[in-house]
């Protein structure tokens, strides 16, 4: 079975549980997804910048397409045993619209102004670090 790949900013604090949340359940089950740290991970792979990585969250399906947002949080919903329904939930049209509203002008700003502070700080080099 082709692996579903995730690309993550491992120094950001949220992101970082999150995956190890889902990285665990998928280790558990042996499921068809792994998890790059979008800091040592080949970004031309991905075609993406380090700043357009850093945005949101991006996963390579499959069938080779690179999507990002809700559709690479649903790509790894699917993967896991029991959070498929997830992922049906946020591929319905009217719950797709609310739930990309909701990541791209909410919470990936969000995240990105946060650790984009952080790294100005000093302190996301450190966390990565640790």
């Amino acid at each position: 079975m082709a692996q579903t790949r995730i690309l993550y900013n491992d120094r950001c604090p949220i992101c970082r549980a999150e995956i190890a949340h889902y990285r665990k359940r998928a280790a558990a089950v042996g499921a068809p997804v792994s998890f790059e740290d979008l800091n040592s991970a080949d970004l031309g792979d991905w075609a993406l910048t380090a700043d357009q990585a850093k945005r949101r969250l991006h996963a390579a399906l499959p069938d080779g397409r690179i999507v990002s947002g809700i559709p690479a949080f649903a790509a790894i919903w699917a993967a896991l045993p029991g959070m498929g329904w997830l992922a049906r939930l946020v591929r319905m049209p009217g719950i797709r619209g609310l739930a990309d509203f909701a990541y791209n002008r909410i919470a990936a700003p969000w995240l990105y102004r946060r650790q984009m502070r952080r790294e100005r700080q000093g302190l996301a080099q450190r966390d990565g670090q640790a």
